[in-house]
Parts: C-alpha cells; sequence; structure tokens
C-alpha cells in the first residue's frame, strides 16, 4: 500500500521548485492502493509544491445545435437524445469523472477556487491568479498564465492524451478551435475555443525526452515538465508540420477538421 509518505518522498525525486505551482493530471488507481485515497494525493501534491491547478471540465452540461459554424468539427442534429440528458452547468457541479478522483477532491477542498466556465472550468489550490484568468472567450487562459509564470506539468500515472496543457500549445500555434454550447441557468451559452482532439498527443512524448522528470511511486509512473518547454516544443512542430499530433482516425471529426481548414486555408 502506497502512503502520503510514499507520495511525497517520490514526488520530491522530482526536484521541483517548492515555490513553483504545477498543473496536475492524476490517475489514482494507476498507484495501486494508496492509504487516505485521493486526499492522501492532494496533500502530498502541495506538501511539495506552491499551487496545484486541475481541470475540472463538466461535459454534462454540452448541447449539440441543429446548425452552427461550418467546419466545426461537429456533426450538428445528431445530439437530440443526448440534449434531454444535459444538466444545467452550476458552480458546484462535480468534474466529470473523466477529470478523475483527485481532481474532484481538489475541488471540494476548502482552499480551492473555480473558475466559472460552463464546460472547461479550472480549480487550484494556492492559484486564485491563474483561475481568474479564464475567460468564456479564453478558457485556456489559466495554462497560459501558468507558462508566463514558470509553471510545470505533472502526469501521475497518465500520458499526453490527459495533458491539456497541449491544446493551449496548438491554439497558440494557430491551429483551428472550435465552438460548443452548454446549458445554464441563463440559457444555452456558446463556448469559443474548444480544444480539438487529444488521441494523437503520445507521438509528443519522443521530443520530451530532454526535459522530462520521471519517478516511480508503487505502480505509478509521474512525470514532470517545464510547461514553457512543452509550449515552444508543440508551436515549433506545429509550424513545422501543420498536421503534427493530429489522430488517425477517419472518423474523428475535430481531426478532420483540422485537416480539411489546412488544406484549404482561408485568406
Amino acid at each position: 500500500m502506497v502512503s502520503f509518505r510514499d507520495i511525497t518522498s517520490g514526488l520530491r525525486k522530482l526536484e521541483l521548485d517548492p515555490m513553483n505551482q504545477v498543473i496536475a493530471h492524476v490517475s489514482l488507481s494507476s498507484f495501486g492502493e494508496v492509504r487516505g485515497g485521493a486526499d492522501s494525493v492532494l496533500g502530498a501534491l502541495l506538501a511539495t509544491v506552491k499551487g496545484v491547478l486541475s481541470p475540472t471540465f463538466t461535459y454534462k452540461t454540452m448541447l449539440i445545435p441543429e446548425e452552427g459554424p461550418e467546419n466545426n468539427g461537429i456533426k450538428y442534429g445528431s445530439g437530440r437524445d443526448k440534449n434531454r440528458m444535459a444538466e444545467f452547468y452550476k458552480p458546484d457541479m462535480p468534474a466529470d469523472p473523466l477529470m478523475g478522483v483527485t481532481a474532484e477532491t481538489l475541488r471540494r477542498h476548502p482552499s480551492a477556487r473555480r473558475s466559472s466556465h460552463p464546460i472547461l472550468s479550472f480549480a487550484g489550490i494556492h492559484c486564485d491568479e491563474l483561475v481568474q484568468a479564464q475567460s468564456i472567450e479564453d478558457p485556456l487562459a489559466p495554462i497560459g498564465k501558468l507558462a508566463v509564470s514558470g509553471g510545470w506539468i505533472l502526469l501521475v500515472g497518465v500520458g499526453h492524451t490527459r495533458n491539456t496543457s497541449i491544446h493551449y500549445a496548438e491554439k497558440l500555434a494557430g491551429r483551428r478551435q472550435f465552438s460548443r454550447w452548454a446549458l445554464t441557468l441563463q440559457g444555452v451559452h456558446e463556448c469559443p475555443g474548444f480544444p480539438g482532439c487529444s488521441d494523437g498527443f503520445e507521438a509528443l512524448s519522443p521530443r520530451l525526452e530532454g526535459v522530462t522528470r520521471s519517478v516511480e511511486i508503487g505502480e505509478a509512473r509521474l512525470q514532470a515538465m517545464p510547461l514553457s518547454a512543452l509550449v515552444n516544443t508543440v508551436v515549433e512542430w506545429i509550424h513545422a508540420d501543420p498536421y503534427a499530433l493530429l489522430c488517425r482516425r477517419e472518423d474523428c471529426e475535430r481531426c478532420g477538421a483540422v485537416r480539411a481548414a489546412v488544406a484549404a486555408p482561408t485568406n
């Protein structure tokens, strides 16, 4: 069984600056059994660095309209059944299970602050300035602000397909972004700046070997990397190859939309 002390000791081997902030993506189950569960993991993170940020996205608020902008990586009118299951966004809505138990534990922490985006919210502890940077027009702004401040990315038992910061780098490189719609108590809101598919992101791993620190804790592999280095690497790669990091699924609507935009750029 992995303990709080085991996790703290392992995190310190990554030699992260204790005055730094990290964006963390955590799979609790990757450790095996953890004494104290997600609370121990979160506590160990907060004992290691100054602040912890996490995506707390809420996909169950999303609607698919009957029509909308062209080349938007979505099949309009295909969500009639799912639309009936959509829930109104509320500030205390739990994070989607895909975010992981630790992200939800962070969101519920007494010291946590959460942004108000109805789909792509972030929550953080000692990260108020990052959370406050987000707007409906710029949903990935917390990552951009973290990059400027010298923050790091921490992947715990997950790979780059869970690495939301790559989406920020894609946007910075000029890659096509999308619009999605959320059900709120004030009505249906269009949410621009929605990112693309992440299924092809593991291809980035070899390009980050020189800046990635890793350690094993229990059954989990932890990877840490400076956010600015990742952003620069992705931006340079996409500028050199506009199809970089796209997935290979022929039925992927968002990657298909990106390919179409590259093949027929607008003037």
